[in-house]
């Protein structure tokens, strides 16, 4: 067991970074770490220091006032820009950010991109076809079904996580915050709407719901007499998936990947 003078600032500072940057990972929220690769003169710190930023927070510090300033502007252009992983920072303290420290600094950032999470509500057909082609297409997969025969590991592969829970239930506990995409194809429609309802208190980045134009409507509009705001409801994909004609399960999923890596990627179908 570590003894006080095991203590140490800067590790314990890492370690809060690193918890944080794990954190976003596993929100699949793009995050950029910069890190102080050069310094000369009167500098704030030291090569070394890092810190991680996405396009709402923060954690760690390279120093604080203009040249922090000046990364972070960086790093949230370089996370607003497809395309792009990597930048780098270097700039004299004095001439160019009006600092009174007399030195130079340069930092190099690096933009992660972590794989999102895909939540699927309902284990039944569509969601059993649609697990592990999400998996393979890049997602982190969570299936959540409160029928015990449905929920069952066994009939996922391996990293799906599958959550045998009621999904209403689940939600109060757990959300699948800002930057994942859901997936709703339940074996009840007054639970899909509760749901689509519950997802709409913290909209997540991407909402889907199985079913005709019809359910749709019929959903929104009591949704809206409940007070669902009309900006997530227009950005509910129902039907969900891209119209390719799709029948079976198996098509179905198919569908529906395409539409997440379309709207993960930023394209428009049928566009080169």
């Amino acid at each position: 067991m570590g003894s006080s003078s095991d203590f140490s600032p800067a590790r314990a500072g890492a370690n809060a970074l690193f918890g944080w940057l794990a954190a976003q990972a596993r929100d699949g929220a793009p995050f950029v770490l910069a890190t102080v690769t050069d310094t000369g003169g009167s500098t704030p710190r030291l090569a070394g220091a890092m810190m991680g930023i996405t396009s709402t927070g923060q954690s760690g510090t390279i120093g604080g006032g203009a040249f922090e300033h000046h990364v972070i502007a960086e790093a949230r252009a370089l996370l607003a820009a497809p395309g792009r992983s990597t930048s780098v920072v270097d700039v004299h303290l004095v001439r160019d950010l009006g600092m009174c420290c007399g030195g130079k600094m340069t930092a190099f950032l690096n933009k992660t991109e972590p794989a999102p999470s895909l939540w699927i509500f309902g284990a039944g057909h569509v969601g059993s076809e649609l697990a592990p082609l999400a998996q393979r297409a890049g997602f982190q997969v969570t299936v959540v079904d409160a029928r015990a025969e449905w929920a069952d590991a066994v009939r996922f592969p391996e990293g799906v996580e599958v959550v045998d829970a009621e999904p209403d239930d689940l939600l109060k506990g757990r959300r699948p915050g800002p930057h994942a995409y859901v997936v709703v194809t339940t074996h009840s429609h007054a639970l899909d709407e509760q749901l689509v309802g519950a997802l709409s208190v913290e909209p997540p980045a991407y909402t889907g719901l199985i079913g005709s134009r019809a359910k749709w409507a019929r959903f929104r509009a009591r949704l809206s007499e409940r007070g669902v705001p009309a900006a997530f409801l227009d950005a509910v994909r129902s039907p969900v998936g891209l119209d390719i004609g799709a029948v079976t399960p198996a098509e179905i999923a198919v569908s529906i990947v395409a539409e997440l890596v379309a709207v993960r990627r930023a394209a428009r179908p049928g566009e080169g």
